[in-house]
């Protein structure tokens, strides 16, 4: 079910899953909402860059670009579509979902993939705090919720300054785990030059969700103009997702986990 604001937040919600953009909470963590659902609990999913609020002047030529390989004409479709793919997914795995209006990095003035996946412009630096402040009213009103928020692997813009900014909650003693980014983690050294990048002393959990893989691969096969560009097609798709919650158990062959972090 889409909320419509903040203010729709209550204190029922136990888990509250962050993600940069349409995609990442079902890619990351879809197993553990799917359980979650199976104790007859809602989680909630808060898309930050899920908007067009924050727009100016024209798109990129490669924005545009970006676009049209995804099938869109525009920024209005690609972000109507893109909810409504993501309202879909999250219903699949038990979700309720809010789509705050900040735009996609990819509209917000980074012209490249390298300046996508590098550092976090000045003319971004302001808007870690505005979402920190957000994330501290949504804590206001869930005061008993765990927030899921991204490790930042593989370097998207979004996605750092998501992390930074649930970082600063957990400063505020709110339980936060942070998610491994699928698909890129799956990158040979991405989790580790993340790990030394942020300079922490990290604690994993895991959570088995092998009940809940195929549950979890049907949830991400709803996002149809994303799985062509992250995985060339569903059976790659389903391939990837096996084969990645397979090798974190290797002692135990059949079980299948999602992997947290905490600090």
């Amino acid at each position: 079910m889409p909320l419509t604001s903040i203010e729709d937040i209550t204190r029922h919600y136990r888990h509250i899953y962050l993600q940069p953009h349409f995609d990442d909470a079902v890619l990351s963590c879809g197993g553990t909402m799917a359980l979650q659902q199976t104790t007859h609990q809602r989680p909630l999913v808060i898309t930050i860059f899920g908007g067009t609020g924050n727009i100016q002047g024209q798109l990129s030529p490669y924005a545009t670009q970006v676009n049209r390989d995804g099938g869109f004409a525009s920024i209005d479709e690609a972000v109507q579509r893109r909810r409504a793919e993501d309202a879909a997914a999250c219903e699949s795995v038990g979700a309720d979902v809010l789509w705050l209006d900040f735009a996609d990095a990819l509209y917000r003035g980074y012209n490249s993939r390298e300046a996508l996946f590098g550092q976090v412009e000045r003319f971004d630096q302001s808007i870690e705090g505005q979402i920190a402040a957000l994330l501290l009213e949504v804590r206001s009103r869930a005061p008993l919720a765990v927030f899921y928020a991204p490790l930042g692997i593989g370097h998207h813009v979004d996605h750092q300054i998501v992390c930074s900014a649930a970082d600063r909650l957990a400063q505020q003693r709110a339980n936060v785990k942070f998610y491994e980014d699928f698909p890129y983690v799956t990158q040979s050294g991405a989790l580790d030059a993340r790990q030394r990048e942020l300079g922490l002393a990290m604690e994993s959990d895991l959570i088995e969700i092998s009940a809940q893989i195929r549950q979890k691969i049907d949830a991400i096969a709803l996002y149809r103009s994303q799985v062509p560009q992250l995985f060339g097609n569903t059976e790659q798709m389903h391939h990837a997702v096996e084969s990645y919650h397979s090798t974190l158990r290797t002692r135990y062959p059949g079980i299948k986990v999602e992997r947290y972090w905490h600090w």
